[in-house]
């Protein structure tokens, strides 16, 4: 018996198009063979289907055509890349001068500088042309965030091969401004003017709205806080902050019913939402994804305006045999995938979702706010995974709860673009309208993120989200069947029950007796060290997230904070900085020599003035003591030099060692070659915890490694970070010298204690609850000299011995309330302490003699005071 208002679809062009992207991604991850075979095998199948009578004859007529087309054209196309000039000198890494013309805005590396301000965005990623070859350049962003696309420009850098899975010839490192510059089109100089009056016309709001508005708009998110950037991706919502089809059709849509509302027939409805489309193109900017979603767009508008569902799936095979025929590198993006998968979603699954719960007595307004998010959800599920690590949990609902407010949020914003270079005061007016329905949409994502379970860790690549599709698949299946329908529900409910309060019941963080630990923020750097005040540590970099660094600290019930290092001005160590002085007393910010970048420079002065805070600098040598805790100067020695590159400015860090109750930690900074070279120089490097340099770069010195020899090497590094930190081969040696690699992104939250443990605090299901382990890390093999010429520690019947750390015991003690004093520098010189033996005395003088160990076992100088042990 066939149901009344059966849906059927038309799938003559599906196979064509599973083809041609199937050549494309073939050509762009493998070989350009790869994209022959696999184009030529699409027309055999092709040919066999139209002798064979296997589908009917349209079906494989176009498989027999799109298959060697896609061949030919998708393999020339990997070929050129592959072979063309510029990509042979990017293997050898050569310095060139190039004149290029750029065809996407620049891309700011990092989401905000402090508070959101674009300041923090250091370096901004371009894609350009150049003697036929595509590039990618990476520059400086407060030369080149400014350019359009369009402009031709000249380019001086050095040349480094591309990551693959598109089709760059090669990236581009520049240097300096851009010279040359020729204006861009009319067109893009009108379209920036209308961003521009857009953001102006935010600012009316706070910080967090202000920066969300522009990025539903248009997608730009460069003056977003990265925490909201954060939570929209836990809460399954990070779709909004990027232009897809859901805008345009947004726009069109409104723009087509109010063509309606004033008489206009259908076709005048329908040029004057196509003209809309246009203009939003041009607002946007014309970027592949932008192009991607306008096209997809279209297929819709033009599906609703005929009243023909069955056209819309033919529609969205056109789509993509067209767009990734005319650039084959839309194979390979990640967002082109998503956009397809989820508008299949909609146009096969949805439909249906929808029929059984109107036939179950769900109102049919409240059945489509349902469906339209579950079935995209699910279908985008497993593509998400494998690119980040995660699924979220809670991405349905806070998408059903955001849906109502998405739309009004996005005309209001298109509106004000429009009226802004007309009348700025029209255009707040209306941002002001706008503004409840974008805060309605934060207070959603930050509820959703904080929700315990709220985001699954999952395995990332091809393999998790294969996994993940099997178990979506089943689970689905699973529901369809009334004989397991109920069986599966109960299932889905226990498993709910007992996760959720694991997660809220977590265990006890951070565990008693703590030293050291390393925030997980991200990729970035935020170490807090312990002294034997329960509520006062020192901070070492404050991360890229203030939000990240707040909850680590709040967490660990730090109040006062006698001092904050910051390594270096690298907005992935500084930007929490604001976080840390707020609601805390703090005592002084310290700085290195190099005051580049000039914005982050400049920020640090103002949130430390701002607050009262002082600023010093440092020197190589100083020491700074606090009860539990000293913390020594080991570099940079060198006078800084000119220059702001990123290598210079990772290699003037501070770099610190730090001594506490629980062994010797040398914090490093992102010290690179030069910086680590330099420091082989230093009497002793050697420490049981190393902060491992740049994340686990590749840009490691395997001498500095082994003089340091730690037992734990510490990893601060982003789940899923662009620049491929750790290095596998950096890693390798680590462990080749016997340490214990940890690192944040798999491991969360690290704490030292005293008796060589060290304790995880694994997010494990969730990001928001915790499982902790504890680990005792290696100890050294015995028999080898330690620093000062002591003996490591060996093991006795089990048991590990080994002599005490260094114990300070010099500082004054400070009120609560009273802001924490800037802690004392003094210039010491130590020798290594022993474990006194007994029947021996310790003899101390107030004379400006200098340590001796000739008569005694060791010694200490401090100020006038001179303490020897006997």
């Amino acid at each position: 018996m066939v149901r009344k208002h059966s849906i059927t679809h038309d799938y003559r062009l599906v196979p064509a198009a599973a083809a041609v992207w199937a050549t494309a991604v073939a050509g762009l991850f493998l070989s350009w063979q790869a994209a022959v075979l696999t184009g030529l095998a699409a027309g055999a199948i092709g040919l066999a289907a139209w002798r064979r009578a296997w589908w009917t004859r349209t079906c494989a007529i176009a498989l027999l055509i799109s298959g060697p087309v896609a061949a030919a054209w998708v393999g020339s196309n990997v070929l050129r890349a592959e072979t063309h000039p510029l990509r042979l000198a990017a293997d050898e890494g050569r310095t060139t001068t190039l004149t290029v013309e750029l065809t996407t805005r620049p891309k700011g590396i990092r989401a905000a500088g402090f508070g959101g301000h674009q300041a923090g965005v250091d370096h901004v990623v371009i894609t350009a042309k150049a003697n036929g070859a595509k590039l990618v350049l990476l520059a400086p962003a407060d030369k080149w965030r400014n350019l359009l696309p369009g402009q031709r420009v000249t380019a001086r850098g050095t040349l480094a091969p591309p990551r693959g899975g598109d089709l760059t010839s090669a990236v581009l490192r520049v240097r300096g401004p851009p010279t040359d510059p020729r204006p861009p089109p009319i067109w893009q100089s009108w379209a920036d003017h209308l961003r521009d009056g857009l953001k102006e016309a935010s600012e009316v709001l706070d910080a967090e709205e202000a920066g969300l508005l522009p990025a539903l708009v248009v997608g730009d998110t460069d003056q977003m806080v990265p925490r909201i950037v954060d939570e929209f991706r836990t809460a399954g919502l990070a779709h909004l902050l990027a232009v897809s089809g859901a805008n345009l059709a947004i726009v069109c849509g409104a723009v087509y019913l109010v063509a309606k509302r004033l008489r206009a027939g259908p076709r005048t409805a329908a040029a004057a939402a196509m003209a809309a489309l246009v203009w939003f193109v041009v607002l946007a900017g014309p970027e592949p994804s932008v192009l991607r979603a306008a096209v997809m767009g279209a297929v819709t508008l033009l599906a609703l305006v005929l009243g023909r569902r069955r056209s819309t799936l033919p529609s969205l095979a056109t789509a993509i045999l067209l767009l990734v025929l005319v650039d084959p590198a839309l194979g390979g993006d990640p967002g082109f995938a998503l956009s397809v998968v989820a508008t299949a979603a909609l146009v096969l699954v949805a439909p249906k979702w929808s029929r059984a719960l109107k036939e179950r007595g769900v109102p049919s307004g409240l059945a489509e706010a349902i469906v339209v998010p579950t079935a995209a959800s699910l279908a985008t599920a497993p593509l998400v995974a494998g690119l980040s690590g995660q699924v979220s949990l809670v991405a349905i609902v806070a998408n059903l709860v955001a849906g109502p407010v998405v739309a009004p949020a996005t005309v209001l914003g298109v509106a004000a673009a429009a009226v802004a270079p007309l009348w700025d005061p029209a255009a707040e007016l209306v941002v002001h309208v706008a503004g409840p329905a974008v805060t309605w949409l934060i207070q959603v994502g930050r509820q959703a993120a904080t929700v315990p379970g709220a985001s699954v860790r999952w395995p990332e690549g091809w393999l998790g989200a294969i996994a993940l599709t099997v178990v979506v698949a089943t689970v689905v299946l699973l529901l369809r069947l009334k004989k397991t329908r109920t069986l599966v529900v109960a299932v889905l409910v226990g498993v709910f029950v007992v996760l959720v309060p694991l997660k809220v019941v977590a265990p006890a963080w951070p565990p008693d007796g703590w030293k050291v630990i390393t925030c997980d923020v991200g990729q970035g750097d935020a170490l807090v060290l312990a002294t034997d005040d329960a509520d006062r540590a020192v901070v070492v970099d404050t991360g890229p997230d203030p939000g990240a660094v707040d909850r680590c600290l709040k967490t660990l019930g730090i109040k006062r904070i006698p001092l904050v290092v910051l390594t270096h001005l690298h907005a992935d160590h500084v930007q929490g900085l604001s976080a840390v002085l707020t609601g805390r007393a703090v005592g002084a910010v310290a700085v290195g020599p190099l005051k580049e970048p000039a914005w982050a420079w400049k920020e640090v002065g103002q949130q430390a003035r701002s607050r009262g805070v002082r600023v010093v600098e440092p020197k190589a040598g100083e020491r700074f003591a606090w009860p539990g805790l000293e913390v020594e100067v080991l570099g940079p020695r060198r006078p800084p030099t000119a220059g702001d590159t990123n290598t210079t400015v990772n290699d003037y860090s501070l770099v610190l060692k730090a001594h506490t109750r629980a062994g010797r930690v040398l914090l490093t900074g992102d010290v690179e070659l030069a910086g680590q070279s330099a420091l082989l120089g230093e009497r002793d490097l050697g420490a049981e915890v190393l902060k491992v340099p740049h994340h686990g770069s590749r840009y490691s010195v395997p001498a500095f490694l082994k003089a340091v020899r730690p037992r734990v090497a510490l990893v601060s590094v982003g789940t899923g970070n662009r620049y491929g930190h750790p290095s596998p081969h950096v890693m390798d040696m680590l462990r080749a010298g016997g340490a214990l690699v940890l690192r944040t992104d798999r491991d969360g939250d690290l704490a030292v204690l005293p008796g060589n443990r060290i304790v995880r605090r694994r997010r494990g299901w969730s990001g928001s609850g915790c499982t902790t382990r504890a680990t005792r890390f290696p100890v050294a093999r015995p028999g080898l000299r330690g620093p000062c010429g002591r003996r490591t520690t060996r093991r006795r019947h089990g048991r590990t011995t080994s002599s005490n750390p260094i114990s300070v015991t010099t500082s004054a003690k400070h009120s609560k309330t009273a802001p924490e004093p800037s802690p004392t520098r003094r210039r010491l010189r130590t020798c290594c302490h022993r474990p006194r033996p007994p029947n021996r005395r310790r003899r101390t003088t107030s004379s400006r003699s200098t340590c001796s160990t000739t008569n005694c076992g060791s010694c200490r100088t401090t100020g006038t005071t001179t303490t020897t042990t006997c």
